[in-house]
């Protein structure tokens, strides 16, 4: 058996602090690699060395097999940790390992090939008696090929991309006339991702579930599995929302899975940490997708309800050790639920969102917290949006989904979009909460999707009230954030602009009145937990006062707010020019039409990735494209004129 004594982690953010957490434990030292852009951050400073790797894209950083090679052998690390994402399911970087006498801490090169190429997994699951769905899987099939195949697979069906994973160069395809549009699609944005634009087609079950089963194998025949985890709530075909046990499986089912599992990763011959991924049809049925061969974003789940801590079992096997315990030693107790915090604009169909974290504060107390970032670090357009991962424990599901509720409430981040109040939205859900789960939830509860801003009258008033608590730093008048008290009497008023919205409070002896509204004020203070209540309204969250800059930090329901008090009039705003505008930091890699072209309502016009997906822009209403100030190819930045287009309407 070999000795793990340093260990070089190929990854970066929330996965790289995560194993540094166990080699900490185990005495084991670390290595971390970075970007020139991400040389501040968490899991730089926190391992025993680090080495930079270069420029902030990927393919020239995190993506380049010698450098990582180079920098363990330069360290003398003994071993290679990919994490997820990036090399992890990388046969070159495995192969690289073991030519440099390096320990990869993952499968032998053959699994990762095997069960990387989806369309080989396919067939191989399907010879070794593991169900699959429908489909066509021939290698490297055209693109009329795959649309004569289109028709025996039946609609709906499923793009997939052969290399793929995440949810990246997958697309549903409703009807044969949209085929084509999506294949496209679905090879770029594969070729993007991978390097790799082969895609495969699946028959596409619109109300499946998605169940995975958490699998581990050693060099000595041994395999077992940790139990099941329901990961059906996804948007884009990416997971949000993961949890472990899956909710309402009888022990036989349960037993089935896991069983299926279990004979996947002997079938080739596994070794290490997987996770073997079903459909599960509401008939019963379940159906093999694909195997991931690592450890999984979602791994917290299965630690909670298991007590094991899985990155030690990927290195106990890794160096040559037998599994850690056998089938009938592994436990579950209660239940465990994720959460997945994204770096993305809800108000804009949840497209990537970067800047710096101004203010943050992790809810510690209340849930483990898997994070990359912390306050005062920058989230780049460069990487995957996750941020990072809540994740709560209970005796049962609601107890878990309940605190992770609070989780959220207790959340405090400024600085960039993200999805927090979305996803308290779906955790607070009837059919949720009842476990109605299937993959295409979100579609059926749109109104989850909508924002649920707080009212801006009863924001300003908590401001307000907030603001007028006793000044600790300052008495002088023109650095108080109370206004004024005219001849002494007990009426304030105060101009409040709440995120652009200005809304005039005027307070007087207890009763307070803002735009259409008028009651009675109670305010009670704990910290920096507030909780008012204004006539029949009421709010409760966790606020912060900055005088030197006159606003209310205000943090409800895990969305931020700032209330500037008596702010400038002066309201100059730099309206876009005409045309379409980057929503996003990314990089344009198709335009659809040519300049002078006239264009419908819903045509694609232009494309640009971001965060290793691609968001099309279309066309709102009728009109002509006049010019495109850009070019395939270029980074642009959120705000970027991209189109330069006159709608009939203006003619």
């Amino acid at each position: 058996m070999a000795t793990i004594k340093k260990l070089l982690i190929a990854n970066r953010g929330e996965i790289a602090r995560r194993i540094i957490r166990t080699c900490r434990q185990q005495g084991i030292a670390t290595v971390a690699v970075y970007s020139d852009v991400d040389a501040t951050l968490p899991h730089v400073r926190e391992a025993d060395q680090a080495v930079c790797l270069g420029p902030a894209a990927a393919r020239e950083s995190y993506l380049v097999i010698h450098k990582i090679i180079t920098a363990a052998k330069e360290t003398g690390a003994d071993a290679i940790h990919p994490g997820y994402g990036f090399l992890s399911e990388n046969t070159e970087l495995a192969a690289a390992c073991e030519q440099a006498g390096i320990i990869f801490v993952g499968p032998n090169a053959r699994a990762i090939e095997v069960m990387g190429d989806k369309a080989a997994a396919r067939q191989l699951m399907a010879d070794s008696g593991v169900p699959v769905l429908p489909g066509f899987d021939e290698d490297g099939a055209s693109d009329e090929t795959l649309l004569a195949a289109s028709d025996s697979v039946g609609f709906p069906l499923l793009i997939k991309a052969v290399a793929g994973g995440g949810g990246k160069g997958m697309r549903v395809v409703n009807s044969a006339n949209a085929f084509a549009e999506s294949l496209a699609a679905a090879r770029r944005e594969a070729r993007s991702a991978f390097g790799d634009d082969r895609v495969l087609l699946e028959r596409y079950l619109p109300t499946a579930r998605h169940v995975e089963v958490q699998v581990f194998a050693d060099n000595y025949g041994n395999a077992v599995h940790l139990f099941e985890r329901d990961c059906s709530v996804q948007r884009r075909h990416q997971k949000v929302i993961e949890e472990a046990p899956a909710p309402g499986l009888d022990e036989q089912t349960r037993q089935a899975f896991g069983n299926a599992a279990v004979q996947a990763a002997l079938a080739i011959d596994y070794r290490g940490a997987g996770t073997v991924e079903f459909l599960y049809a509401p008939d019963g049925q379940f159906y093999f997708m694909e195997m991931n061969t690592r450890l999984q974003v979602e791994h917290p789940v299965t630690e909670m309800i298991t007590g094991e801590d899985l990155v030690a079992w990927q290195l106990a096997v890794a160096a040559g050790e037998p599994l850690p315990k056998a089938q009938q030693q592994i436990q579950r107790h209660g239940h465990a639920m994720e959460v997945r915090l994204y770096a993305e604009n809800p108000e804009q169909g949840f497209l990537p969102s970067s800047g710096l974290l101004s203010h943050l504060r992790w809810p510690h107390e209340l849930a483990r917290v898997d994070a990359g970032y912390e306050q005062g670090d920058r989230v780049e357009e460069f990487y995957d949006p996750m941020i990072a991962k809540l994740i709560c424990y209970g005796e049962d599901r609601q107890a878990a989904r309940q605190k992770l509720i609070n989780a959220l409430n207790r959340l405090e981040l400024q600085g960039i979009h993200h999805n927090a109040p979305f996803l308290r939205r779906v955790l607070a859900d009837e059919a949720f909460a009842l476990a109605e789960l299937d993959t295409r939830l979100l579609e059926h509860r749109p109104h989850l999707l909508e924002t649920d801003a707080c009212e801006p009258a009863l924001l300003a008033v908590a401001a307000s009230r907030l603001a007028a608590l006793p000044a600790t730093a300052s008495d002088h008048p023109w650095e108080s954030l109370q206004g004024w008290r005219p001849q002494g009497q007990r009426v304030r008023v105060t101009a409040c602009q709440v995120d652009q919205h200005p809304v005039m409070v005027r307070e007087n002896n207890g009763e307070a009145s803002a735009e259409v509204h008028t009651g009675q004020v109670q305010l009670t203070v704990n910290d920096s937990a507030f909780r008012l209540r204004w006539g029949q309204q009421s709010l409760c969250g966790y606020f912060h006062l900055q005088t030197s800059t006159r606003t209310v930090r205000l943090f409800v329901g895990g969305q931020a707010y700032t209330v500037t008090l008596n702010p400038s009039l002066d309201n100059a705003a730099q309206d876009a020019a005409g045309g379409f505008v980057a929503p996003m930091s990314g990089t344009i890699v198709a335009l659809h039409v040519e300049a002078g072209a006239t264009v419908a309502p819903g045509d694609a016009v232009i494309t640009l990735e971001a965060m290793k997906m691609e968001h099309t822009l279309r066309a709102t209403e009728a009109g002509t494209v006049q010019h495109f100030p850009v070019s395939a190819g270029d980074s642009v930045s959120e705000g970027t004129l991209l189109v330069e287009f006159e709608a009939d309407s203006a003619r």
